[in-house]
């Protein structure tokens, strides 16, 4: 296998257009020989940061729910894609506090100096963000792109590729744009060939 892909779905919404487009793209990348996992952000159970710091001195969380799972898969994988609306010119509130979770690995990194992700392996880890807004307006993903580059850099991926669509009120149904699909498709297979062996 070329490398383990996690794609991260960030909508509400399990089978919407951002799911749709993020399924796309984890073909994509399976076709290119890579391992994919699929997590869906809105089935996950757990809590809010509670900023208790615990995290400052371990390798985990003190919170002790769904997130202790995904410490060990964020450092094992080689690739992520994270797929997942505009709302009110940011992400979901529930990815947010998915992102904000990992304080785990901001710490390690940035406190202790002891980051969880080996130089070797981070100069492998690449991932792709995919994100749709119903507006068509300027700057409506900067917000998005700055939280989301800022979770890449803490848990050492590399954010190498972008899918931004806009517009989607007129498109409404992603299915009727088989060529945005296609888009999906390709840049997903350009990550999992992108990958170390």
């Amino acid at each position: 296998m070329a490398g383990k892909i996690i794609g991260l779905l960030g909508s509400p919404l399990t089978k919407g257009n951002t799911a749709q487009l993020l399924d796309r793209a984890l073909k994509g990348a399976e076709d290119a020989g890579c391992s994919v996992e699929r997590i869906v952000v809105a089935n996950l159970d757990f809590q809010a940061c509670q900023e208790m710091m615990f995290c400052k001195e371990h390798e985990t969380c003190i919170l002790d729910d769904d997130l202790q799972a995904m410490y060990p898969k964020f450092r094992e994988m080689d690739g992520l894609i994270i797929a997942t609306p505009v709302m009110t010119m940011g992400i979901p509130g529930k990815l947010k506090s998915f992102i904000d979770r990992f304080q785990v690995f901001f710490m390690a990194k940035y406190l202790r100096k002891k980051p969880l992700i080996s130089k070797e392996k981070k100069i492998c880890r690449s991932g792709l963000f995919i994100c749709i807004s119903g507006m068509n307006i300027p700057e409506v993903f900067i917000g998005s792109k700055l939280t989301i580059k800022a979770f890449f850099d803490i848990i050492d991926c590399q954010y190498t590729d972008e899918f931004l669509i806009s517009d989607m009120d007129t498109i409404k149904d992603i299915r009727s744009q088989p060529d945005l699909l296609d888009a999906a498709y390709k840049k997903g297979f350009a990550l999992g060939t992108s990958l170390c062996s």
